[in-house]
């Protein structure tokens, strides 16, 4: 079972759009279920986090969402960076960490589940909780780094 721990941003390419220059990257994470994947826009004279798409790329595979965004053609692109600065939101830094949160607690679940099911041995499965917690714990305890940060 892959695990939240395993989120990956690879680049995908740099677009034009507005005069500036974008890396576009997909940030990759496994829900329990599937691999989602969610672009994101950094501009190329800017050290910033960059500003993501709140559309989602599902895929079975880390592999299979990386191709769908690299099928994407540059102007479409362009249309999402569109999208993405008309919904842009401010704590860029404390959403990309709830979703981390979000991410774990969800595997957290997905292991509960699969071991009530007999899917997992249990002895495993209470490993895998409490490492789980712990992290959550850990990232619960990092959010004030990020509360009230705007990237605006």
């Amino acid at each position: 079972m892959a695990t939240p721990d395993e989120i990956i941003q690879p680049y995908v390419t740099t677009i034009e759009a507005d005069g500036r220059r974008y890396n576009v990257s997909v940030r990759i994470l496994y829900d329990g279920i599937e691999y989602i994947g969610r672009l994101w826009f950094a501009d190329e004279a800017w050290d910033d986090v960059g500003l993501p798409d709140r559309s989602a790329l599902p895929g079975r595979s880390r592999e299979e969402v990386i191709t769908l965004a690299k099928r994407l053609t540059p102007a479409e692109l362009v249309k999402r960076h569109r999208r993405a600065q008309a919904e842009k939101r401010r704590f860029i830094g404390l959403r990309k960490h709830t979703d981390e949160i979000l991410a774990k607690i969800r595997y957290l679940n997905q292991v509960a589940v699969s071991m009530r099911a007999g899917l997992l041995d249990v002895e495993g499965a209470a490993q895998e909780i409490d490492l789980t917690e712990k992290q959550l714990h850990g990232l619960i305890d990092k959010l004030s780094e990020h509360a009230g940060k705007s990237e605006t």
